[in-house]
């Protein structure tokens, strides 16, 4: 298992702990443990096979360990399971109200026995809220609003979250003798900026029509399903614990080509495909490509033999929501859409100078291991508080420990990996930025970004970000937008009339790679490019295993048909430099 999976059941465990008013210590040693396991730059589970290592994971006693060791053999822990039968998986769900924790939590279960959203929004309603400890009836209309909110994205999740789902079950699905091939369709393989359920298309000597019901039991019994909706002869159904909708399908070789290009749909490309097809004389569905003349059935077994059969070049999954794509297709105009392994830096990251959880260098060297051949660091400014935001003083001294570790691993590396000393500058509430100009003007990289305030009325917002971009020290927007992914909307501004003057500025846009931001969206991205904005790819990573989740931005950058070249940081170092906005002479 991936440190991110043991790491959410251990941190499940603590809140589920807290709920049933555990010991404190014992809530405290799941929550350390969580924390440990999820910043751990080795796999935690690997070392599960010689337990012995992980007793050398601060934190982590013999108990935790074999909790760890349980985890990693059989994707389960009996103490999560133990919890999750006694309060229901919908427990959790509570937990993801916004302002809900674990003891607010606990408290409407020993009073009313409530275990989900739906019950304790009946509750509300039904006044049975009003007399308990800290809940008036401003309490009680924020919750109603917050669960509102949370409504507006039930049954969605993040990428991050149903690519960890998919995995799990990937893995488990091919432990099955007689399994080929898994493949992720859908939403997620689309790229999605979040995922309502997961299609997964299942192949093999297995799947054949006399052997396919052993794999149809195999699905079923797979640990983490919460409910099952439905079992088929080749299909299966059902709920995860965390509420993710699995649809499950065993198809024959022959069809797998077809099945793939219908089922990741999206479905108004799906429609203008299948209109194609019609015009040119075949039929198209999950199964094959068909001939209406005789019925003859055409090889289906990749996706590039549906295209090439409608006189088509294959077409980048991302790009499949009938935007323009089956044009570009059939005239061989599609671009050759950025990649992962174009990517030469990251531009925004934190330390532990700030929130961060690793050093300079360990952001580097992880930098550096992944290929990259540069970084910025862009810690945060004094406004945010609660992140330990460096004032000037402290910013320049942070500024001489970057250029030193610069320079160290300059000599260590060959010059293979740079650190440009930066800062993620707040924007205040009038539009001015919390350091001095005498400070930003020292940074190589200046990141502005909104932390605050996010209720101003559109035309405030938008002044207030005009305002801060015409400081010519600033070289990034940063999440342009403010967005949360299911939890926050983006604020109200022109984004527009920004997006036009960070072009004519030369401030680059930023795409922040972070699953819970994907900011700015594919739209948006797309209009940026129109206007000629230069864009950055970021991963806002506050931990070293925080740069894997680049792929997530780069899916939404290919959603915005954008290109190598249109990408800052796809460029080598002194080129990077160039292109970003000149300092003032």
């Amino acid at each position: 298992m991936e440190n991110r999976q043991i790491a959410q059941i251990l941190s499940e465990t603590a809140d589920l702990l807290e709920v049933s008013a555990a010991d404190s210590f014992r809530i405290r040693s799941y929550r350390r443990a969580a924390e440990v396991v999820e910043s751990s730059t080795v796999s935690v589970g690997l070392l599960a096979a010689e337990p012995k290592k992980l007793l050398e994971l601060p934190g982590i006693g013999k108990g935790m360990a074999a909790n760890i060791v349980q985890l990693e053999q059989t994707g389960t822990m009996t103490l999560h399971e133990e919890l999750l039968a006694r309060y229901k998986p919908s427990m959790l769900e509570l937990l993801r109200l916004p302002g809900m924790g674990p003891k607010t939590v606990a408290l409407f279960w020993d009073a009313l026995q409530i275990a989900s959203v739906d019950e304790i929004e009946a509750a509300a309603r039904a006044g049975k809220l009003d007399n308990l400890p800290r809940f008036g009836a401003k309490q009680v209309a924020k919750l109603l609003q917050g669960i509102a909110d949370y409504r507006k994205h039930a049954g969605r999740f993040h990428l991050d979250d149903a690519e960890m789902a998919a995995d799990k079950l990937t893995e488990y699905l091919q432990r099955l003798p007689g399994i080929t091939r898994v493949t992720t369709a859908g939403s997620l393989r689309r790229g999605r900026e979040t995922v309502g359920d997961l299609d997964i298309l299942v192949t093999g000597p297995a799947c054949v029509p006399v052997k396919v019901n052993a794999v149809v039991e195999h699905v079923a019994a797979y640990p983490p399903i919460a409910d099952l909706i439905a079992k088929g002869q080749n299909k299966v159904s059902f709920h995860l614990r965390q509420g993710l909708q699995v649809d499950v399908r065993m198809l024959p070789e022959e069809s797998y080509g077809a099945a793939l290009q219908y089922f990741t749909g999206s479905k108004l490309h799906n429609v203008a495909l299948r209109q194609r097809a019609i015009k040119m004389g075949y039929s198209l569905n999950e199964y094959a490509l068909t001939r209406l003349e005789d019925g003859a059935v055409l090889p289906s077994g990749s996706e590039e033999e549906i295209y090439a059969a409608l006189g088509m070049d294959w077409i980048p999954p991302e790009l499949r929501e009938n935007l323009g794509e089956i044009e570009a297709s059939v005239e061989h105009r599609l671009p050759r859409l950025i990649e992962q392994a174009d990517i030469r830096g990251d531009l925004h990251m934190h330390t532990s100078e700030t929130d961060g959880k690793n050093t300079i260098r360990e952001m580097a060297e992880a930098a550096l291991a992944r290929g990259y051949g540069y970084i910025a660091i862009t810690d945060h400014s004094k406004n945010l508080a609660m992140t330990n935001g460096l004032d000037d003083a402290r910013a320049l001294e942070h500024i001489a420990r970057i250029r030193a570790v610069d320079r160290e691993m300059a000599n260590e590396m060959d010059g293979r990996i740079r650190i440009f000393p930066g800062i993620e500058v707040d924007i205040l509430a009038d539009g001015t930025l919390d350091l001095s100009d005498e400070v930003l003007a020292q940074m190589d990289v200046v990141v502005a970004s909104v932390h605050s305030h996010f209720s101003q009325p559109a035309e405030q917002m938008t002044a207030r970000i005009l305002r801060a971009i015409e400081n010519p020290y600033v070289r990034v927007l940063g999440h342009p937008t403010g967005r949360l992914l299911l939890r926050r909307e983006a604020y109200a501004f022109d984004v527009e009339a920004v997006l036009r003057r960070c072009a004519e500025l030369g401030v680059a846009v930023e795409h922040n790679a972070y699953p819970d931001r994907l900011d700015l969206n594919d739209r948006n991205l797309r209009l940026a490019k129109e206007l000629g904005c230069k864009i950055v790819v970021n991963t806002d990573a506050h931990h070293t295993s925080h740069l894997d989740k680049m792929r997530y931005g780069i899916r939404q950058l290919r959603r915005a048909w954008l290109r190598a070249e249109d990408v800052l940081n796809t460029r080598l170092p002194e080129e990077l430099l160039q292109q970003l906005r000149p300092p003032p002479n």
